[in-house]
């Protein structure tokens, strides 16, 4: 048997590999123990580095862009956060120092190291519920969440508009769920957490509700998705190339049409009459009176259309399993020679 590590932040006693992830609330773990299985067929153990403790490692792989110089060769970087978030994950300099890099983003695919891989999904087909048995009519589920400095590309303040808009205009067909929007949008300047401290103690003393459209948190977005006609599924940053989150996905595998912004090579690889591609409307308002308009005829359109996507080989490329054998795959090639 040989071993290897897996890096992920915060991640020890083989938590990455936990049925339940204890440290994302939408991110189930299915990825990495597949991943950790299909090591195993081939008599490598995958572990967070702590529980190898004093062993002998094979290799490591890193989950995401991390400070640590200590790691010998070989080693791995599995690249999928957002280069905004994760600025390593797009240091040159850095992904240089891997024997392997797996990465969505095509304008890295130049490195010698650097190899293809999108943003996994279990990819299910399954019976969803029609139009008439939806009866949310559009929603968003995501985290409260900004950036710190203002962006070109940001769809953090995109999700807020299109949270304001419904709570001003039309809030009887819109619902939010997710994480800490009981709490006001996050604040960075002096003067912007004044106003955010002044608004937590009034919804802690007078019951105010920073955002009124606030259902709750979910332990599982497709319990909501399955109600919902339409959803609000922005990524976090617009325009770059391939990145394609789980979000889209969510909705695609429970049957919701997604108004969708984020990834502008996202035709490339879903096609266009799977969602409602956001860019071509100028404003809520207008994505709003458009989505009024599509009966449930349109609407069985939509998803007949994403089922044939999803039976598609262009979905298996994002799965899991391609997923997995491409890494496994790299690795055994390398330990070969």
């Amino acid at each position: 048997m040989l071993f290897a590590n897996y890096y992920q932040q915060d991640r020890v006693k083989n938590a990455s590999f936990e049925e339940i992830d204890r440290h994302h609330t939408y991110n189930p773990t299915f990825t990495n123990r597949l991943l950790r299985s299909e090591f195993l067929k081939h008599g490598i153990e995958l572990n967070n580095p702590d529980v190898n403790q004093g062993r002998e490692i094979a290799f490591s792989i890193l989950h995401d862009g991390q400070a640590i110089d200590h790691i010998p060769s070989p080693k791995y970087l599995i690249a999928t956060e957002n280069p905004y978030i994760c600025p390593l994950n797009r240091s040159e300099a850095y992904l240089s120092t891997f024997d392997g890099v797996f990465t969505w983003n095509k304008d890295l695919l130049h490195l010698p190291n650097a190899i293809g891989l999108f943003i996994p999904n279990q990819i299910q087909i399954k019976q969803t519920p029609a139009f008439k048995d939806r009866p949310i009519f559009a929603c968003l589920i995501n985290a409260n969440k900004a950036f710190p400095k203002p962006m070109d590309d940001d769809l953090y303040k995109e999700r807020i508009n299109v949270i304001r808009w419904y709570e001003r205009n039309a809030p009887e067909y819109f619902s939010l769920y997710g994480l800490g929007w009981s709490k006001p949008e996050p604040a960075f300047t002096s003067t912007e957490k004044i106003t955010r401290r002044l608004k937590r103690m009034a919804s802690q003393i007078f019951g105010y509700k920073p955002f009124p459209s606030y259902v709750g948190e979910i332990e599982d977005k497709g319990s909501v998705y399955q109600k919902a006609k339409f959803a609000y599924c922005y990524e976090n940053v617009a325009n770059l190339p391939d990145y394609i989150s789980e979000k889209i996905f969510d909705c695609l595998l429970n049957g919701c049409v997604p108004v969708y912004w984020g990834s502008h090579t996202i035709e490339e690889h879903i096609p266009s009459t799977c969602y409602i591609d956001r860019r071509n409307f100028k404003s809520t308002g207008e994505v709003h009176q458009f989505l009024l308009t599509i009966d449930a005829d349109q609407y069985q359109q939509y998803q007949d259309n994403i089922q044939k996507f999803l039976a598609s080989p262009k979905a298996m490329e994002f799965d899991t399993s391609s997923y997995a054998s491409t890494i496994v795959n790299k690795v055994l090639q390398d330990l070969q020679r």
